[in-house]
């Protein structure tokens, strides 16, 4: 089966990563799920959250925003501080994104530091928050690397790395990382979001109006831990790069 961008249905996008997009950012990186674009930036604050403080909480927090950009979409979309709330679909994504950071970093080896992250979407074509997840946390790494450089952290608090995909079963169909035509029409969505060593953070699945069978849903966790596969193999190769393999990237 070929699919309507000519992928076989085991086949990620091509994946895009630019560095330093973002260059007040203490890491950045541009990532392309194909046509989906986002920026991800990485900013450490030497301070923490006031509750923190009250509550005499040690060591660091690590928090995540999410938008998209009003000309991301084929039609405009309007800006979260024009209609005086954030809409419920953006609060989502960025309590995934945090949880999904937050899994693979130990917070007391931050110190007493932020990490914030910004997802910006540019251009959305399907797996928004997928490629958020997996650009965020190469963002924090290379945010991280100028700490420890820096003599500001002593050693790396990213315990692991972390990367997220869509699968989905579109006219009966069980594929990988769905573009936004077989996403809108899909009659199963999952997002899954896995640590680099093979480790479950989250599973969101829904039947769209339809049902799915445990057959089913095996298959599509093998097609995502695929995906996810490739994607952290990517993910090292590209920190490599960056890092010019001198340190740890785990």
């Amino acid at each position: 089966m070929q699919r309507n961008d000519n992928r076989t249905p085991d086949q990620l996008r091509p994946i895009t990563l630019v560095p330093d997009i973002a260059p007040h950012a203490t890491g950045s990186v541009l990532i392309g799920f194909g046509n989906t674009r986002v920026i991800c930036a990485a900013t450490i604050e030497p301070n923490v959250p006031n509750w923190m403080k009250q509550q005499g909480v040690k060591g660091g927090w690590l928090t995540a925003e999410y938008s998209m950009l009003p000309y991301s979409t084929l039609d405009r979309k309007s800006r979260d501080i024009s209609k005086g709330r954030i809409d419920g679909r953006t609060v989502e994504i960025q309590r995934l994104i945090g949880r999904s950071l937050r899994a693979i970093i130990d917070l007391q080896k931050l110190g007493q530091n932020t990490l914030w992250i910004d997802c910006d979407v540019l251009q959305a074509d399907g797996g928004t928050r997928t490629a958020s997840i997996t650009g965020a946390y190469l963002a924090a790494r290379l945010a991280v690397q100028k700490l420890i450089d820096a003599k500001k952290l002593a050693e790396n608090p990213l315990l692991d790395s972390v990367a997220a995909v869509s699968v989905g079963i579109h006219e009966g169909k069980e594929l990988l990382d769905l573009n936004y035509l077989e996403d809108k029409d899909a009659e199963v969505d999952f997002n899954v979001v896995m640590t680099g060593k093979g480790q479950f953070v989250e599973v969101q699945g829904t039947g769209e109006e339809a049902t799915f069978s445990n057959d089913q849903l095996q298959g599509l966790l093998v097609l995502a831990q695929k995906g996810l596969k490739d994607l952290a193999a990517q993910q090292t190769a590209f920190l490599t790069k960056q890092l010019l393999g001198t340190v740890k990237i785990g």
